[in-house]
Parts: structure tokens; sequence; C-alpha cells
């Protein structure tokens, strides 16, 4: 009685906790998409032109406080520009920063964690002694200083984020790759005359994908991160294009006259840091086999 009393808890908390990753998911997912159309079509989404100034209306509150003007929901900065259009175009940097950067991270970091995990020996050791190297540095200081070296610029940004964080990548792999090669089915499939590279990627790969996933999702976040902090500290793009960065930057120097400069744009920051994390981890709860 006392067995199946605590089989059917276990099975009840394992169904509990797929609904929850499913509603983390949904919610992520959600709002993720909200900020890519956002970002996509944001010449039609904006109400405003981000870098249109008029100092006739400067600080404009929000609409539901008194003093705001039909048209700029979210209030205006310092010089009179939209507040929200501001945010859309800014998605634009973000998103683009997230995925090129967390796909190139992700490509170099995951085959070279799988070769170090799988084959071990020279490569293992090899791979692990750059990778320490590497991760000796602090990231944003490493960050700064590359894109001050490579110059400011969208590509520069993207450079330096792959280059920094696809040790990330290398290390999970390969300790999830050193795991899956010691199962039955890599022996199996040794015996049954598969090759060490043929085993890697139609045996080891496939298992470890969910992983990837939920690191490739968590590190589109980070890259958002560091992408705002090299735009706040003015090492981002050279142009007038508005980044979230750059916006909270401003909303610094004037908090206490519109503290709606700086709450919206961290605001969306962190929304999209966590629903980026959130997704990930949803994503592996779903598709990760043995969490199923």
């Amino acid at each position: 009685m006392d067995e199946a009393r605590n089989s059917r808890s276990r099975i009840s908390r394992r169904g509990s906790s797929r609904h929850g990753s499913g509603a983390r998911l949904w919610l992520a997912g959600g709002w993720l998409l909200l900020a890519l159309l956002a970002a996509i079509f944001a010449p039609l989404v904006a109400p405003q032109d981000p870098l249109a100034q008029d100092l006739m209306f400067e600080r404009l509150p929000p609409f539901w406080m008194s003093g705001s003007e039909p048209g700029f929901w979210l209030g205006t900065d310092s010089l009179g520009r939209d507040l929200l259009s501001r945010l859309i175009f800014g998605a634009r940097i973000a998103f683009i920063v997230a995925f090129a950067a967390a796909l190139a991270a992700c490509l170099v970091g995951s085959t070279l964690g799988l070769i170090s995990g799988y084959f071990g020996g020279w490569a293992d050791r090899i791979i692990s002694r750059i990778v320490d190297v590497w991760m000796a540095f602090p990231p944003v200081l490493f960050a700064i200083l590359l894109v001050a070296v490579l110059g400011t610029g969208l590509s520069s940004v993207i450079i330096a984020i792959a280059v920094i964080d696809w040790t990330r990548f290398c290390r999970v792999i390969r300790a999830e790759s050193m795991g899956q090669a010691r199962m039955d089915y890599v022996e199996n499939a040794r015996i049954a005359g598969y090759g060490r590279i043929g085993i890697m990627l139609r045996e080891v790969l496939p298992n470890v994908v969910p992983s990837i996933m939920a690191l490739l999702s968590l590190e589109m976040g980070i890259a958002v991160i560091v992408e705002a902090i090299l735009s706040f500290v003015n090492l981002s793009i050279s142009t007038d294009d508005p980044t979230w960065g750059g916006i909270i930057a401003e909303g610094r120097l004037s908090i206490h006259q519109a503290w709606w400069v700086l709450v919206f744009p961290l605001v969306t920051l962190i929304l999209t840091v966590l629903s980026f994390s959130q997704f990930g981890e949803g994503l592996k709860a779903r598709f990760d086999p043995v969490l199923r």
C-alpha cells in the first residue's frame, strides 16, 4: 500500500511538473513571439518615428497620467522622442544580436564539446585546457575589450559575444556527451559496425539536442543583456538607432523628472531575458527523453 501510494505521489508530481513547465513555455513563448513580431514589423507597429525630436513634447508622462498627449502611449524622453517607438525599434537590435551571437557560439561550442566528450583522450585534454584558459577572463570585461579593439558596430558586438560564450556550450555538451557515450545503445551501435563519427552524429547528438536547445535559449537572453551593457556604456552600434541599453542610460540621467524612461526599458529587458530562460527550460522538459 505504501509503495502504491508513493508511486501515485511521484506520478502526480511529474504531472504537475509537466503542467508547470508547459505553462512557462507558453507564457515565455508568447512574450518572445510578441516582441519578435513587434521588432519585425516595427515601421508598421511603432506609433511615432523613434528618432523624431520635439522639445515641445519633452518628458511627457504615460497615457494614464495627467499631462500626457495622445499618440505617446508610454511617454517621451528628454528630447521629446516617443518611448514606445524607441523600445520597439530597440527590440530589432536585441533580437538580431541574440539570434546571431547565440547561434555562432552554439555552433562552435557544441561541436567542440561533442568532440571532446565523445572521443576523449588528447582531443578532450586540448579542448578542455583551451576552455579553462578562455574562462579565466571576466566575460563582460572581455566583451568590452574586444569591442574596443574591433570597433563599435553590430557585427563587433555579435563577434565579441560569440567569442566569449562558446565555452558555455562546450563545457555542458562535453559533460552530456561523456554521459551518453557510456550508454548501452552506443555500445550496441559499435557492435553493429557503425563508425565512431557515425555513432556520434546518429546516436549521441540527438540525445544532447534538448540540452543544446535549452542552452541556446539561455544564451540568447545573455546576449541581450551583454548588448544592453555595451550600449549602456556607448560601445554598441555607433548610429542613432535606439537600443535598450542606450535608453536605460538616458533614463538614468532623468530618473527624478521622468521615471518612465528608465523603468519601461528595464521591465522590457528583464521580461525578455526571463522569457528566453524559461522558454529554454520548457523546451528541455518537453523534448528531453529522460525527463519525459
